[in-house]
């Protein structure tokens, strides 16, 4: 039998998510062994976001396809390392987006009213009503940085207090801020300026971290307040006691910090209101995350497309709806352009034309150079290190789309470029089960439905040549299952092009190649 796949869960997830892994693999939950002595045994790991998977981790990890982060962040997983393996890392980012955008305006609340400080007081039997009288959030400018999920869905709830909202985020389309009634910000100056509350949604990059510091303060409005639930490293925490103390800052409200668990002097300041990194911590939210992450994993062992993975180009919905037909297609055409080139390359350039222009082709990109690169370098190949495969060897990648196409409703073509000389070939689907269909190749037209096995001839069109490529591959025993034949005009050059049903064996592929043609491929595409 066939040892099914190992999956080593780090980190507690739900108990439903653990069922799905268990019902399809071997399943091992355990938090505390040693996880560098361990992990080269398992194919698959899913953590949280305590279990630090470094560089160094991710090199005994010798035989693990997929990495599964039950949560948004993936500070903890060396995402470069792990992509030069071929490992996919998988999140589950809409998990938390509701409980994090709640916590968030939980906390403007409690800033606005001062909630946490007088229900201290009143604990302590200091009945201080006048002290903690606090101002209406409707009417106040919300500043949101970072316009993501989070922020979105804090807009949505922060509209319905009846806050001014303006948001900063280079990422985001103009449509979707009108969308939610959200003024659209230039700049983060714009936003530091303009708010009285001001809530971050920032991931943390070298860009963003300390962000929030001396020059930021200096930006915003006197008495501005302050809220981040989505990374410590954003706020220069020095600069923002600094903040406090000269009143630039009214008060703040943190859920995360700089390193934790925090104990430093921002917890000892009653305008500070702190919560213990909660934002994501629902029963829902946790549940969520573990049977996304356990589904993203599972479709990773099983050859899947993973639609949250970090590193590989993700498709919504409704593209992957369009453009799943055309990954494998495209997989085949890098495979058959790559092997009509004799295996090398100095350029890979793809076009679509036709509907497919109006996508985000880059899925169907790293499918055509998995393709061609498939038993074309000394170490696995799969969507995640295509692409750096091809920028280490210093192959060039193009990427053109095209809205013309006259012959056809979507096209895809793949050509190589080796030794000054460009080998095209084209394709698209037909019908409803979409099958993969060869439409050109080295500049002839063509109508032949893509095989795993096919065979390419490139003669002088003369007569007989047909009837000797069927005789000798029936006096081999192989069968032809489709042929095609094109050529440029009478008498000059032809192709022709095949897919059988078994491997030619080896005395047939030298009888071929000694018959005089041009060429003659062998090729494999399954």
């Amino acid at each position: 039998m066939t040892e099914r796949p190992r999956v080593l869960v780090r980190e507690p997830i739900a108990e439903a998510g653990l069922a799905l892994l268990r019902r399809r693999f071997d399943v091992t939950v355990d938090c505390d062994s040693d996880l560098a002595a361990s992990i080269g045994g398992y194919d698959a790991i899913v953590v949280r976001s305590a279990t630090q998977l470094t560089a160094e981790v991710l090199e005994r990890a010798g035989r693990l396809k997929v990495i599964g982060r039950a949560g948004v962040g993936i500070d903890n997983v060396d995402v470069d390392a792990a992509t030069r393996r071929g490992i996919v890392v998988a999140n589950a980012p809409e998990s938390t987006v509701v409980s994090a955008a709640e916590h968030t305006v939980g906390l403007l609340l409690a800033l606005g009213r001062n909630i946490p400080q007088a229900h201290a007081a009143l604990k302590a039997g200091r009945w201080e009503r006048s002290r903690y009288a606090g101002i209406e959030l409707a009417g106040k400018t919300l500043g949101i940085l970072g316009f993501g999920r989070i922020g979105q869905q804090v807009a949505r709830r922060a509209a319905g207090l009846g806050m001014r909202i303006v948001a900063h985020d280079p990422f985001v389309g103009r449509d979707r801020f009108r969308e939610l009634g959200v003024e659209r910000a230039e700049t983060a100056d714009e936003v530091l300026a303009a708010a009285d509350f001001l809530t971050l949604h920032l991931p943390s990059t070298p860009e963003t971290q300390g962000s929030i510091g001396p020059e930021a303060f200096a930006s915003m409005r006197d008495g501005v307040r302050l809220v981040n639930a989505a990374r410590g490293e954003l706020v220069d925490e020095e600069a923002l006691l600094a903040a406090l103390d000269s009143g630039k800052v009214a008060a703040a409200a943190l859920d995360v910090f700089s390193h934790e668990p925090y104990t430093g002097s921002l917890l000892e300041r009653d305008n500070v209101i702190v919560t213990p990194h909660l934002a994501a911590s629902t029963a829902e939210a946790q549940d969520r995350a573990g049977l996304i992450v356990a589904e993203q994993v599972a479709a990773a062992l099983d050859g899947g497309l993973v639609t949250n993975a970090v590193n590989i180009p993700v498709l919504g919905a409704d593209d992957l709806e369009v453009l799943g037909p055309y990954v494998p297609l495209a997989a085949k055409l890098g495979r058959l352009a790559m092997e009509l080139a004799g295996g090398r390359a100095e350029r890979i350039s793809l076009r679509y034309d036709g509907a497919l222009a109006e996508y985000d082709t880059r899925l169907l990109t790293v499918a055509a150079l998995n393709g061609a690169f498939q038993g074309r370098v000394d170490q696995p190949v799969n969507y995640v290190n295509a692409p750096l495969i091809a920028a280490d060897r210093g192959i060039e990648v193009r990427e053109e789309r095209r809205r013309a196409s006259p012959d056809f409703t979507s096209l895809v073509r793949v050509a190589v470029l080796a030794d000054g000389e460009e080998v095209p070939v084209a394709g698209t689907t037909i019908g409803g089960d979409h099958r993969l269909w060869l439409v050109s190749a080295l500049g002839f037209e063509l109508e032949l439905e893509l095989a795993s096995l096919m065979v390419v001839f490139r003669y002088d069109d003369v007569p007989g040549v047909i009837g000797r490529v069927g005789t000798l591959f029936g006096d081999a025993g192989v069968n032809i299952a489709n042929m095609t034949v094109s050529r440029t005009r009478r008498g000059g050059k032809a192709l022709m092009a095949l897919s059988i049903d078994t491997p030619a064996p080896p005395e047939l592929i030298e009888h071929v190649r000694a018959e005089g043609f041009d060429d003659a491929r062998f090729i494999r595409l399954g």
